[in-house]
């Protein structure tokens, strides 16, 4: 009897599962194909084709996938090998009280593309969430704060984290419910383009990020003195304003960002620092119809932008930068290599650089595949984030166990969920 085995049938998405076949012929071609469609109607597929050992099983631990959307020893290919039906979607899960549920289908032979007429000789459905049974989620909105704190189950104390994401606004909230998942207690952090918030940022007023770090040290799940923040692209240039400037945070994640003020300046108190302004007229399209932002930033080595600098020296925690190499939309490896040479020209060396070559901007958990171009909200057309799929999937595999192992290290323990 032909078998096709998922275990476990329900997981968290940053954790892996295994995948079996058996019962096969001896040496048998099979293709194995994964599908979700997301809260938007998106469908998505990979698909890669297999040949059964002597035993007639196929395991994805060991087997090499001879074709398909990747070739070689991929335990999780049919998970981070996704693509979208449409050109330009990312996969990123909206509501995370409810789990992405893939299908995934065993066929006979080669088949590139399954049709109806052709039924699968196995078949199993998929649950993977992004928040583990208990976990708490509480809309804020006090003060001028907006977002949704993620509680593990527990009575706690938990080491805080508060989590951005970058220039497309709004709430996102995946990352937060999965470090929850992992014992954090996490404040996803909307600071434009949401609720009453400024529809779009002009300025980034460090006293809201200030008034979203005391909220968090209040609660009496979250466990003080001090929390931790991480933040990719336009959320990691925030992310690094506020390690220089706020004493709450000892640890600091900063995500394919900057170490200038681009675009918008930084007002907190009596300290203004200037922008360096964008340079539109560089932008380039690519083959595909997409924006690569990559030259519309200025020179930051360019000494007429020294005070656009974000003084990181001045960071009492630690910082860990997590660059991509195939950055197209900044380029992060000279930015966080400026901030590091910054630091120690100093005297600091409370750094950790991660630096990934052929990763692209969006390094996420490893449960999203690459998403090397997308439409986002404000841009005319869809934005060229890099990257190349296999050195992005191993990117976001390993830099995921450094950011959970980093943020317990000088956070403090978690409870072990």
């Amino acid at each position: 009897m032909i078998q096709l085995r998922v275990t476990p049938e329900i997981s968290l998405a940053d954790r892996p599962v295994k995948i079996h076949v058996s019962g096969l012929a001896p040496a048998q071609l099979v293709t194995l194909q994964s599908s979700l469609t997301d809260e938007r109607g998106v469908h998505f597929e990979a698909r890669a084709f297999y040949r059964a050992d002597e035993a007639g099983e196929v395991d994805l631990e060991q087997a090499a996938a001879t074709g398909g959307d990747y070739v070689g020893v991929w335990p999780m290919g049919l998970f981070w090998f996704l693509k979208p039906e449409k050109l330009f979607y990312r996969l990123m899960k909206r509501d995370v009280s409810c789990p992405f549920r893939f299908q995934l289908n065993l066929f006979d032979s080669f088949q590139l593309q399954p049709s109806d007429k052709i039924p699968p000789l196995a078949t199993c459905i998929v649950e993977r969430w992004y928040v583990r049974p208990g976990v708490e989620r509480v809309p804020i909105k006090e003060g001028r704060v907006r977002g949704a704190l993620f509680l593990p189950p527990g009575p706690g104390p938990f080491p805080g984290v508060i989590d951005m994401f970058g220039g497309a606004g709004g709430l996102i909230e995946f990352r937060a419910s999965l470090l929850a998942s992992r014992g954090f207690a996490v404040l996803a952090l909307a600071f434009f383009g949401y609720d009453d918030l400024p529809r779009v940022l002009v300025e980034v007023d460090l006293e809201y990020f200030e008034e979203a770090a005391n909220l968090l040290l209040k609660h009496p799940k979250v466990r003080g003195p001090g929390l931790g923040v991480i933040g990719v692209s336009k959320g990691a240039e925030v992310t690094l304003a506020m390690a220089s400037f706020l004493e709450q945070v000892v640890a600091a994640v900063w995500i394919n960002g900057t170490g200038f003020m681009n675009g918008t300046p930084l007002r907190y108190k009596g300290v203004h620092i200037p922008q360096i302004p964008y340079c539109p007229e560089r932008l380039l399209i690519t083959e595909m119809g997409a924006l690569d932002n990559h030259h519309v930033f200025r020179d930051p080595q360019d000494p007429a932008y020294a005070e656009a600098a974000i003084p990181v020296e001045k960071a009492r925690g630690e910082v860990l930068f997590v660059v991509g190499e195939a950055d197209r939309n900044f380029n992060s490896k000279l930015f966080a290599e400026m901030a590091i040479e910054r630091m120690k020209s100093h005297g600091k060396k409370n750094y950790t650089l991660l630096s990934y070559p052929s990763a692209g901007h969006l390094i996420e958990p490893p449960g999203s595949p690459l998403c090397s171009i997308s439409l986002i909200r404000g841009s005319p057309k869809p934005v060229h984030w890099g990257g190349k799929p296999e050195p992005h999937a191993r990117a976001q595999e390993h830099s995921w166990q450094e950011i959970v192992k980093f943020l317990e290290c000088h956070l403090g323990p978690t409870s072990n969920l």
